[in-house]
């Protein structure tokens, strides 16, 4: 298949157009606009540093539905621990430059990501979970939720458990608010074993449809993550 050269106007083929690879675009911007339509047709942005915009959208999609959250023996008895806190949305642009930072040497989370993502959160748009010890911020994740479908992005951790406890409590905010999945975009063995899963871009395509129509695109944000 082709990949398209994208232009100033903010239109996205179909999804079904990509590679073999996943890829289905490259150019373009990363203006709110055009990130919020990639996102709502399965479409993400992933590049390296001085490469032009590489939009994506593979096949398999690897997601997790919340109630699969896989909570082992171990983590179960670690949070009994309460040895971290968390929070949502209070520290958006620490968590994705730490994210940026642990992963210097092999990062698609350059100033222009940082910068995009910024502007999203700021709108709404953009939202982080974040783990603290001791004051300290220890672990998180960031993402994109439209509807009811969250898009995640990236997670840290520089303490043992604190990313797992950033998803899991993801899962339980989620659940609570109905939401379908988190879409974790490619495979990974550590989500994998958190219960993530692959499935069909086609499926994937219809949970998409379903999450976004179940709740209108405005008017939600800032209430996502309202304890």
């Amino acid at each position: 298949m082709p990949i398209f050269q994208l232009s100033k106007e903010i239109i996205f083929p179909h999804p079904s157009l990509a590679n073999r690879d996943g890829i289905i675009a490259v150019g373009g911007d990363l203006s709110i606009e055009r990130l919020l339509l990639a996102y709502s047709n399965g479409i993400f942005p992933w590049f390296n540093e001085n490469d032009p915009i590489i939009w994506w959208s593979p096949d398999p999609r690897f997601v997790l539905f919340p109630d699969n959250i896989n909570v082992s023996k171990s983590m179960s008895k670690f949070f009994k621990k309460n040895v971290y806190t968390v929070t949502f949305d209070t520290s958006f642009d620490k968590v994705i430059k730490m994210c940026a930072k642990l992963r210097k040497d092999n990062t698609w989370i350059n100033q222009e990501i940082i910068d995009s993502y910024n502007n999203l959160h700021n709108y709404g748009f953009a939202h982080s979970v974040e783990v603290w010890f001791e004051n300290s911020l220890v672990g998180g994740l960031y993402g994109v939720s439209l509807g009811n479908c969250f898009f995640g992005e990236s997670m840290f951790s520089i303490m043992d458990n604190a990313s797992k406890t950033a998803l899991i409590v993801l899962c339980e905010k989620l659940l609570e608010k109905d939401f379908l999945l988190i879409d974790c975009q490619i495979y990974s063995k550590h989500l994998e074993s958190l219960g993530a899963v692959n499935i069909s871009r086609d499926e994937f395509l219809c949970h998409l449809k379903t999450g976004l129509t179940t709740k209108t695109l405005q008017g939600n944000w800032s209430n996502l993550f309202t304890m």
